[in-house]
């Protein structure tokens, strides 16, 4: 058993390198990675639905014989503070998710990765700034089109 205060005066944890160590670590970065991608998936879910919001009332409104709506103006706020909302997601997600890699190549930890002193490049920075794309492609779309 490691003596806790040389824990505390070397950093947070006694990192050991081992197999089981490593092992742990690659687990913990793929579950990083799992709960990035959920977050781009509820992103991608509150930019679609607050697009399709805006969309199908707005053509609803259109509909003979319907009657004039109270407030004409709801489905393109409540559909754009959805899109806002999946943008806000996504670059909360990445920064949590850079926060947390970062976190997980310092100090002893970069000796279990097993890996380059780079790290394992990942797609999902890209995947995650092409939706920030997208959403205030979407915002900007119902917005000026309604406006």
């Amino acid at each position: 058993m490691s003596d806790p205060r040389s824990a505390e005066a070397s950093g947070r944890f006694d990192v050991r390198v081992s197999a089981d160590s490593h092992f742990a670590w690659i687990r913990t970065r793929l579950a990083v990675e799992n709960t990035m991608l959920a977050y781009l998936r509820t992103s991608v879910s509150l930019i679609g639905f607050g697009f399709a919001i805006v969309q199908f009332l707005h053509n609803a409104q259109a509909i003979p014989n319907a009657g004039a709506p109270r407030f004409p103006e709801a489905p393109l706020y409540l559909g754009l503070a959805l899109i806002f909302c999946g943008i806000v997601v996504a670059i909360i997600a990445l920064v949590d998710f850079r926060r947390t890699v970062k976190y997980l190549w310092s100090g002893g930890y970069a000796a279990i990765a097993g890996m380059t002193a780079e790290g394992h490049k990942t797609p999902l920075y890209a995947v995650g700034a092409v939706l920030i794309l997208i959403g205030l492609f979407a915002f900007f779309a119902v917005l000026l089109r309604f406006q």
